[in-house]
């Protein structure tokens, strides 16, 4: 059986654990994007007087770059084919082999691009909505809007009312296919947060980055060619640009609304949203600025952030003492994870970086295994803190039974049981001795008193 001192020690161990661990957890707090700024256009060298609204949103880090008059009412023109495509998807992407019938209240006051859809003809909702998605086509937009829906109207109301659940409040649809109506509108703002979702639905990117589509014979057609009409995934039509990192999501534009651009763009791990609203051309350069301005947005991302290394797992940070060893009089702390954080590429590590690191206790009683949590490493951004590494042994420590025994005697001989114990002994002992000495002193005056 353990002896009650042995008891006490380790009791007084795991109160010191638990403070640690408690100590631990308090300040953790799992590595973060740090504090950025938005840029404004004239940063990126965007031509505010060909555009009028834009917006560029990192994905992995919930952060908006650029924000320029996103909020201003827009015409949404083509863009209004996401949010098509989004109740397409999420109604019908288990039936995508499933044939639709064309009605003439399919094809009623549709307009504008279209695959010449007749009345009668049959096809799948896959056609249909690669139709719509890859070539714009409005008379697919419709077509799904009834097939869905029942007709136009309910569909633009499902519009709506996903608009709002989806935050795009200052968002309303007239008509699934964009064709121009002055009482239909939006923000730059609202179509990131609807091309967001779209973003993350099934089917959806890949669709919207295919450059060709063959729709099949049906029985009113031969087969269609359908060509990508973003010019960032596609060059069936236009080479200069043509963007490798980009994919989806929609592109177009009306006299009315100008020329309108919503795509995303990936690279070394990095995702970009970005949102060109109402653009115009140059007719003398033969340029689409909703493009240029995209393009402009895309490299400035890329060239400008990034996930940048901080801390690498095993970093050597500090020592800490151990007690009761009998090998090692201390043990070294490295780091227990690695820490990347997104950062401007223009930071400068030296300066706007600092570290600090504390440990869970002034030392340690051997024994010590390897990887046990002693402390914890502070990265500050810009005087804020971005994260938290927890500090862990390298190597295990045995401990010596011959320091822990004279440890215990040392705590036994200072600890207050047995100071009361001297204490009491002490005492008993002087009550026996004068005991003792009145004993005696009774017993011979008793002697003296029997001699007289």
């Amino acid at each position: 059986m353990k002896s009650i001192y042995e008891n006490k020690h380790r009791a007084v161990r795991l109160i010191a654990f638990v403070f640690a661990a408690f100590f631990v957890w308090c300040t953790a707090l799992p590595a973060q994007a740090a504090a950025l700024n938005e840029v404004f256009a004239s940063d990126i060298g965007i031509e505010t007087e060909h555009i009028k609204s834009a917006y560029l949103y990192n994905l992995e880090n919930d952060f908006t770059i650029l924000s320029h008059a996103a909020s201003d009412v827009v015409y949404p023109a083509s863009t209004v084919k996401i949010m098509s495509g989004i109740l397409a998807i999420e109604h019908l992407s288990s039936k995508m082999q499933d044939t639709v019938t064309i009605t003439a209240e399919m094809l009623k006051d549709v307009g504008g691009n279209n695959i010449k859809l007749r009345e009668g003809e049959t096809l799948t909702v896959e056609n249909l909505i690669y139709a719509m998605l890859v070539g714009g086509a409005n008379d697919a937009a419709h077509a799904l809007a009834c097939y869905i829906a029942g007709s136009v109207d309910a569909f633009v109301d499902m519009m709506n009312a996903r608009a709002i659940e989806l935050g795009a409040a200052g968002t309303h649809y007239t008509n699934p296919s964009g064709i121009h109506d002055s009482e239909m509108y939006t923000t730059a703002a609202d179509t990131a947060k609807i091309a967001l979702h779209a973003y993350k639905l099934p089917y959806f990117t890949d669709i919207t980055s295919t450059t060709k589509y063959v729709i099949p014979e049906t029985n009113k057609s031969e087969y269609r060619n359908v060509y990508n009409k973003n010019y960032l995934v596609s060059t069936s039509s236009e080479m200069k640009y043509f963007y490798p990192d980009a994919s989806g999501m929609n592109a177009g534009g009306t006299s009315q609304g100008g020329y309108c651009l919503v795509t995303t763009a990936q690279r070394d791990g990095l995702t970009y949203l970005a949102v060109v609203m109402g653009a115009d051309s140059d007719d003398k350069s033969n340029t689409v600025c909703s493009y240029t301005e995209c393009i402009k947005m895309l490299d400035y991302a890329f060239a400008s952030y990034a996930n940048i290394d901080l801390v690498k797992a095993g970093e050597m940070i500090c020592e800490i003492p151990v007690k009761l060893s009998g090998v090692t009089d201390y043990v070294t702390l490295v780091t227990k994870d690695s820490m990347t954080v997104y950062l401007p590429t223009a930071t400068d590590l030296g300066t706007e970086i600092k570290r600090s690191y504390k440990t869970s206790f002034e030392s340690l009683d051997a024994p010590v295994a390897e990887g046990d949590v002693a402390g914890i490493l502070t990265i500050m951004y810009n005087d804020e803190i971005i994260g938290n590494i927890e500090l862990v042994t390298t190597v295990a420590v045995a401990r010596s039974e011959f320091l822990y025994a004279l440890e215990q005697i040392k705590e036994f001989g200072t600890s207050r049981f047995f100071i009361a114990s001297m204490i009491a002994a002490a005492v008993l002992t002087v009550v026996y001795v004068i005991s003792k000495a009145i004993y005696l002193r009774r017993k011979k005056m008793r002697r003296i008193r029997r001699m007289r």
